[in-house]
């Protein structure tokens, strides 16, 4: 081998790191490129990069993204590769105006490359240059026809018309998808979307059921796992443990908006970073991490029974501390940020031992938009704890689960720490809804946050495309163009006791 010959080698060292990271050894990957970097007289630019990739992914956050300054700094001018790679490391930091200007030189680097222009084109999406990312978009179909995902997100960018739409070729890439369950999951959500636009919802949900039927076969979901999750909290998270005598971090900086996905979680972010003492952090796994870290369990999830029992024995005020911290960079810049990861609902008795003087906002939604609007969304499809959403059933069954833990939350803590934000209050009465909210934040008035939609900020979720317009109500009651679809999710509800009005 040659590290028994000459255990300085850089290139070796280097080597063998990408072959761990190949391997999921993240962490070993990590320490084997640091020393390539640290033997190398003059390190190349990929090895600042892969660095920063392995940093990025063990969430050392400050750490990747100064190994990915290093790397952009380094760059050769035809290192199309390494600036692809900064740029990945840079969009899972939140620096999304940078990782399009990473993304966008190594497209003109390799403007045939569709990976590079899948990647440009989100960048773009995100930092709200739609033109530029549509044009990207098809200039990585033009270089990958079958780039699935690239089709989606096309559908996804604008309102198709009868003029302007994608249909045909969606159909005929969908006739020829074969055994690829992700590839036809993907095609069927962009052909839902587009034939929704066009008015045609039969159509639509047909595709939605023949996508999310085989992906759901794929996964092997039972609810039965999440309701024992749900129960575990409640049960774990009781009012003597809400107010016992450890005392939590003293820090106000973060606003958590949390709640089911679909019911409006990214507009109350925008409209919060909207003010001049706020800064958005987007969607930070940071909490539920660094919770998983302090507890110590050995479980492949974050989020399980086991964490949320041991959990509930670590001190607070170290975990808001260490909250706070692995925040950095991001924050700090403001007297305030907010954490907008919806599914921080199941951490809220944790979160207000930790950081007692932090705020919660729990956005609620009608039961049926919430659930359709689950169902009408394409998640990450390697995030599993979004697989309840693979039928309506199991979305219904979820749904009132989060309804009966939000009431328990509801009675265990203080007002001035949780507050709901009803989605139809606030669209039908912005401005009072928004006061009030500002009021729970202990923010002073500013007509900005009634003005959501010119913030410039990047917006990395579903609803990058929809917060950059003014409040439109005709999403409220869009569960009815599915209506006589929606027997097994109206069974569910009603077995699980929910009253849908």
């Amino acid at each position: 081998m040659l590290l028994s010959r000459d255990p300085r080698h850089a290139d070796a060292h280097f080597l063998l790191g990408a072959a761990a990271a190949a391997a999921n050894r993240v962490g070993e990957a990590a320490k084997l490129i640091a020393r390539a970097i640290e033997l190398a007289p003059a390190p190349p630019a990929e090895y600042h990069a892969q660095l920063a990739r392995c940093l990025a992914l063990l969430r050392r956050e400050p750490e990747a993204l100064a190994a990915a300054e290093r790397a952009l700094a380094a760059a050769e001018s035809r290192d199309a590769l390494t600036l692809d790679t900064a740029g990945v490391v840079l969009a899972r930091l939140g620096e999304h105006v940078r990782a399009a200007d990473a993304f966008g030189r190594a497209v003109r680097l390799a403007p045939e490359n569709p990976s590079f222009q899948l990647n440009y084109a989100s960048a773009l999406r995100m930092i709200g240059r739609f033109a530029e990312a549509r044009t990207a978009y098809e200039a990585a179909i033009a270089a990958a026809p079958k780039l699935y995902r690239a089709h989606f997100a096309l559908a996804e960018l604008d309102r198709q018309t009868p003029e302007s739409n994608h249909v045909e070729r969606l159909e005929r890439l969908l006739a020829e998808v074969g055994d690829d369950v992700d590839g036809e999951l993907l095609l069927c959500h962009a052909l839902a979307k587009e034939h929704e636009d066009l008015g045609n919802y039969d159509a639509a949900f047909g595709y939605l059921e023949r996508g999310k039927a085989r992906k759901r076969a794929s996964l092997g979901y039972r609810f039965d796992g999440d309701r024992r999750l749900f129960e575990a909290v409640q049960r774990v998270c009781t009012a003597e443990w809400i107010g016992g005598t450890a005392a939590g971090h003293s820090s106000e900086e973060p606003i958590f908006v949390v709640g089911m996905p679909r019911t409006g979680t990214t507009l109350v972010e925008r409209i919060l970073s909207s003010h001049s003492a706020v800064t958005s952090a987007g969607e930070l796994q940071n909490f539920g991490i660094c919770l998983k870290r302090s507890a110590g369990t050995r479980s492949s999830r974050v989020l399980d029974e086991e964490t949320v029992v041991h959990g509930a024995g670590i001190d607070p005020a170290t975990l808001g501390l260490r909250y706070l911290e692995s925040t950095r960079p991001l924050t700090g810049r403001t007297a305030r940020f907010t954490d907008k990861m919806p599914l921080n609902f199941f951490y809220a008795g944790f979160i207000h031992r930790a950081l007692p003087r932090a705020k919660i906002v729990c956005l609620r939604r009608h039961p049926l938009d919430t659930c359709v609007g689950n169902y009408r969304q394409l998640f990450a499809l390697g995030f599993h704890y979004y697989s309840y959403a693979y039928d309506l059933a199991d979305i219904g069954r979820y749904y009132a689960a989060f309804d009966r833990l939000v009431r328990h939350w509801r009675e265990i803590l203080p007002a001035d720490a949780f507050l709901e934000v009803h989605y139809e209050e606030l669209v039908r009465e912005q401005r009072a809804t928004t006061e009030r909210l500002l009021r729970f934040c202990g923010l002073p008035w500013e007509d900005a946050c009634l003005d959501f939609h010119a913030n410039a900020a990047p917006v990395a979720t579903a609803s990058s495309v929809q917060v950059r317009r003014p409040l439109y109500s005709t999403s409220i009651g869009a569960w009815r163009r599915y209506e006589k679809h929606l027997g097994p999710l109206e069974a569910a509800l009603a077995e699980e006791g929910v009253v849908v009005d």
